[in-house]
């Protein structure tokens, strides 16, 4: 739960803001590095990442223990926090960039710039609230998925997250873990859902009528 709220708070804070500056600065320098930088994020594998980040943060820069951690402190939780959210930061980074470009075409953005409005004003009144629902319904289940999806990250940097003592369960056919740890995903993702439904209304009157 830890690691997967850490990534999620890094995948939200760095792909949004990422991706709208993209998008406002299309085909310029920045465009260019940051779809580079999503295009990686989305193509490499997060074992592969998280080998990556070992070898650079634990061997060469000695910044984490590769060995053991106090995992009831916060720092030992960053640099796999930071692997396990890459690929939704570059997934958000897309959509955000896609949905905005597609937006700053409409004609009542030019009306907006036409009856005067400063350009802040233009992006955070209208382009970026009528941006968020396809971004809002992909950032919904992507915090599930990054909450109960960290398997692999956890096995590469030992982490006693829920996912790893499910992938334990299995191998050692602990049947009340199982369903247990299933039940807590079932739960997450119908409450997540909903919340992501509630959420369109907030955003676009017309849901709400």
């Amino acid at each position: 739960g830890r690691l997967g709220l850490l990534a999620f708070f890094f995948a939200l804070v760095t792909g949004v803001p990422l991706g709208v500056l993209s998008a406002l600065k299309q085909n310029s320098l920045l465009d260019y590095v940051s779809l580079l930088i999503s295009t990686v994020g989305v193509a490499v594998p997060t074992f592969v990442t998280g080998l990556l980040a070992l070898i650079v943060f634990g061997t060469t820069l000695k910044w984490i223990s590769i060995s053991s951690n106090d995992w009831n402190t916060f720092t030992p939780y960053i640099a796999p926090g930071l692997v396990l959210g890459l690929a939704s930061m570059s997934f958000i980074t897309r959509i955000t960039r896609t949905t905005l470009l597609e937006v700053k075409r409409q004609d009542y953005i030019r009306t907006a710039r036409a009856k005067g409005l400063n350009e802040r004003m233009v992006i955070l009144r209208h382009m970026m609230r009528n941006s968020l629902i396809p971004i809002v319904t992909i950032i919904g289940p992507g915090l599930v998925d990054l909450i109960t999806g960290s398997v692999i990250t956890e096995t590469i940097f030992s982490i006693p997250g829920i996912g790893n003592f499910f992938v334990t369960s299995l191998f050692q056919r602990d049947y009340s873990m199982i369903m247990g740890t299933t039940l807590v995903y079932a739960t997450l993702i119908i409450f997540v859902n909903i919340l992501v439904d509630l959420s369109y209304g907030l955003l676009d009157p017309r849901i709400r009528a």
